[in-house]
């Protein structure tokens, strides 16, 4: 605790900030105030009458008590102000010897406590006779906007500090929590394994991905890579708050505390359907989805995008593809290579010959290889020479 790096130690600097624990102690006795002997008349709802004497009565809350007090009963209290001819009563408990309370509360250990008053850093509490703190911050496993609420429950939490020369205990009611979740995380995560095919709800969105609830204490991560096929930038495209999906276990680490989920993985591979078509040297029509500096990508079918390099996007030189395509554009590209188990395909705007398709160069280069073609029965003594000539005249004269 005493690691100035320690961040559950700076919560509970900032929390303890201004809280005088000695002030809380049960054991100390507010000055003006009078002890008397009284005996447990009734109790009514939440009051517990006492009598003090002849005329004499006083009243005090159940809740000091950790179990309803017998009728009859002769107790010690502290007299605490008066209201309505009654006085307002306040439990007197022996004090324990200091030593041995704080020889029994050891970091680490399990202890039963009686939450007793709220502060602004968080509950007041008593473990036996001594008082002691839960910053709020360690109340629950998500933040507590109301704290009153635990006053007078009696709960389990763990030691974190304890401090006799400041006579400081500090508790952490999260920290028991979080032991019992990865308790039950690690019961669940054992009926999982990777390849499984599960729904969950979506518990939470954000832009990278959405958070799905498999029960059990297990959430896993469904990344906006994972979504889907086609580029999706952001998860809200696809999915909302409280949607039940059916997602396959890609990862499962940290004993269950890293779970990757996909459901693309669930749905047929666009490259398969369309695989017969797309395969090196075809040429494809596509959309320019999104440019980069090194290149752009294109759409040349529903849910497959190819690389079209900024060395392939002209015979000059081109430094951004910015300069050349923007998002939106159609252009005739040719397939260099289909890269099946990256999921890659890389694509040109220049023919076989090194001509940008669609340009006059690449025309004549096409008209060149339909004479080579029709050339290819022929005798080997013709001129080939002659045979450019020949096909280059004919496409002027059209």
């Amino acid at each position: 605790m005493n690691d100035p790096n320690d961040a559950l130690s700076r919560e509970i600097s900032a929390a303890l900030e201004g809280v005088n624990l000695q002030a809380v102690d049960s054991g100390s006795k507010p000055k003006g105030r009078g002890t008397m002997r009284g005996v447990i008349a009734g109790i009514s709802g939440d009051d517990v009458f006492v009598d003090l004497g002849p005329r004499m009565q006083g009243v005090i809350s159940l809740r000091e008590f950790e179990s309803p007090p017998k009728e009859g009963a002769t107790l010690d209290f502290e007299l605490a102000g008066r209201e309505d001819e009654l006085w307002k009563l306040t439990r007197v408990r022996e004090r324990a010897p200091v030593a041995s309370v704080w020889e029994e509360l050891q970091p680490g250990s399990l202890v039963k406590v009686k939450i007793t008053g709220q502060n602004t850093g968080g509950l007041e509490a008593r473990v036996g006779n001594a008082s002691a703190f839960i910053p709020a911050s360690q109340v629950s496993l998500g933040r507590e906007d109301n704290l009153a609420q635990f006053i007078g429950q009696n709960m389990e939490a763990l030691v974190v500090e304890v401090n006799p020369e400041r006579r400081r205990v500090v508790l952490s009611r999260r920290a028991l929590l979080e032991k019992e979740r990865d308790v039950l995380r690690q019961e669940a995560v054992g009926k999982y394994h990777v390849g499984m095919v599960v729904k969950g709800r979506v518990a939470r969105v954000e832009s990278f991905g959405a958070f799905v609830d498999l029960g059990g204490g297990l959430e896993g991560l469904l990344h906006v890579s994972n979504l889907a096929h086609r580029r999706v930038e952001k998860a809200s495209e696809l999915v909302n708050v409280g949607d039940t999906v059916e997602v396959q276990i890609l990862s499962i680490d940290e004993g269950g505390k890293r779970i990757g989920l996909g459901r693309k993985q669930l749905e047929p591979d666009p490259l398969d359907e369309h695989a017969a078509r797309l395969v090196p040297d075809s040429v494809a029509t596509g959309k320019v989805v999104r440019v980069m500096d090194f290149g752009a990508f294109i759409e040349i079918a529903p849910g497959v995008e190819g690389l079209l390099h900024v060395s392939q996007l002209g015979k000059d030189r081109v430094r951004r593809a910015s300069d050349v395509v923007k998002a939106g554009d159609e252009l005739q590209v040719r397939i260099l290579s289909v890269d099946r188990a990256q999921k890659r395909i890389a694509l040109t705007r220049l023919d076989p010959r090194g001509a940008l398709i669609g340009s006059e160069d690449s025309v004549d280069a096409s008209v060149i290889d339909a004479a080579l073609k029709a050339a290819a029965p022929r005798p080997s003594g013709t001129n080939l020479g002659n045979l450019f000539k020949a096909a280059l005249d004919k496409k002027g004269k059209s």
